[in-house]
């Protein structure tokens, strides 16, 4: 009687066995003949991949690179001010960082709230923004700006005497950031990813 159940088993398995194996075929498809035209399409659409990414490069020109300049101004300024503001937090300039930056600046501002400090700004200008280097690298194409401006800037502790800076001289600060923007992404926005100061 047992072997009679251990033959209804095996039987089960099988159909459950090709069942499964139509499925996948169904799914997968089966091997037709025309498989080298994919092959040649998928060589097709990566060489245009390719001259679209050396197009970008060539493309960041004169007016590109001015229009990114523009948002460059506006995203510098609004991170320096996000970061110097006397909250110790991120808010405004969040959506700009890269995840790797954006976890440096919340470490920094975590350790001057630890030490009841805060800071206060008074961004004067941007005397220059210069474009120092630009590359693509894998998806992404990266910006190298070199920033100088000009801000009133003190740090001072829980009972507000200055601990740094001062709070009436204007001062020149130098920076150097990297900014990207992935090319293959709908997303128009670049994100801060590295600082030089």
């Amino acid at each position: 009687m047992n072997h009679s159940f251990e033959y209804i088993d095996i039987i089960l398995l099988a159909m459950i066995a090709g069942f499964i194996f139509l499925r996948l075929r169904g799914i997968l498809g089966k091997k037709t003949g025309f498989e080298s035209k994919l092959s040649t399409q998928f060589k097709r659409e990566f060489s245009k991949n390719i001259i679209k990414e050396k197009k970008i490069i060539q493309r960041f020109d004169e007016e590109e690179q001015k229009n990114f300049l523009k948002g460059a101004k506006i995203a510098y300024e609004t991170i320096i001010t996000d970061f110097s503001d006397s909250d110790n937090k991120l808010t405004t300039s969040k959506s700009l960082l890269s995840k790797k930056i954006y976890d440096q600046f919340k470490q920094a501002l975590s350790d001057r709230k630890e030490k009841n400090h805060y800071a206060e700004t008074t961004f004067i200008g941007i005397n220059s923004a210069l474009i120092k280097d630009h590359k693509l690298v894998e998806s992404n194409l990266e910006v190298t700006v070199d920033f100088v401006s000009e801000l009133i800037t003190c740090i001072k502790d829980k009972d507000k005497k200055i601990i740094s800076g001062d709070s009436e001289k204007t001062k020149k600060v130098y920076d150097t950031w990297t900014f990207s923007k992935n090319i293959r992404s709908s997303n128009p926005n670049w994100l801060l990813i590295n600082t030089i100061t």
